[in-house]
C-alpha cells in the first residue's frame, strides 16, 4: 500500500512540475515576443523618421 501512494504522490509532483515548466516557457516566449514587437516598432519608427528626412532633403535639392 505504501509503495502505490508513493507511486500517485510521485506522478502528482511529476504533473506539477511539468505544469509549471510549460508555464514558464510560455512566459518566456511571451516575453521574447514583445521585446521583439519592441524592437521591430522601434526600427521602423527611425526608418520613417530617416525617410522623412530624406525627403524634405530631395524637396530642397529640387
Amino acid at each position: 500500500m505504501g509503495f502505490g501512494n508513493r507511486g500517485v504522490v510521485g506522478d502528482k509532483w511529476s504533473s506539477r512540475i511539468l505544469w509549471v515548466c510549460a508555464i514558464g516557457s510560455a512566459i518566456g516566449l511571451y516575453m521574447v515576443a514583445v521585446e521583439r514587437q519592441a524592437q521591430n516598432r522601434a526600427k521602423m519608427m527611425a526608418e520613417a523618421l530617416g525617410g522623412a528626412g530624406s525627403g524634405a532633403d530631395k524637396g530642397q535639392e529640387i
